[in-house]
């Protein structure tokens, strides 16, 4: 190859290369559309988890801040559910998502249960914390029997639960909060 086609061909994948990054840059931030707000967190997805005598659990999330939100978690939005069945018994419930507080690939979610078959669960909050690790997501919550539990808003307990393998797909969003100048 001479000189000429070289620096041409140099020159070409160049030019390749920047308009690539132009457009990389133009399309946004994490693969989001320019001109469309970020929303300020989230936490969706669905698993079960993992338990060796072979009970039924899972949880599934879809709850938001919006952007315009961002400093008040208090104003998240969506709902999330859990079930638990084993050899024909055991229970499920919805929340109505009221707040949402995430860092990195952690999410607390908290919500009042607005349907349920397990009366305890009924009108209570609960608090459910997500850690996203791919396909071995954890995840802990705020009960072990609902007949005595308060939970405040945004808290939910350490991620002590194994998710069964290959159901991890829960996606946490995380919060970007913007500090105050003084």
């Amino acid at each position: 190859m001479n000189r000429r086609t070289k620096i041409a061909a140099l020159g070409a994948a160049l030019l390749f290369t920047a308009g690539a990054a132009g457009s990389a840059v133009a399309s946004g931030e994490e693969g989001h559309r320019p001109g469309k707000a970020r929303e300020a967190a989230a936490l969706t997805g669905t698993a079960k988890l993992y338990r060796p005598a072979g009970d039924d659990i899972t949880f599934s999330f879809d709850a938001h801040l919006a952007a315009e939100d961002n400093v008040e978690p208090l104003k998240a939005t969506g709902t999330f559910s859990f079930s638990h069945f084993k050899d024909g018994r055991g229970g499920w419930a919805k929340a109505k998502v009221d707040c949402l507080v995430t860092g990195g690939k952690v999410a607390v979610v908290t919500g009042v249960v607005t349907e349920t078959d397990t009366e305890p669960f009924r009108g209570k909050r609960v608090g459910i914390t997500v850690h996203d690790i791919g396909k071995r997501d954890r995840l802990g919550y705020s009960w072990m029997t609902p007949e005595t539990f308060e939970v405040p808003p945004c808290v939910g307990s350490a991620p002590f639960e194994k998710v069964q393998h290959g159901t991890g797909d829960f996606t946490v969003l995380p919060w970007r909060f913007e500090y105050p100048e003084s």
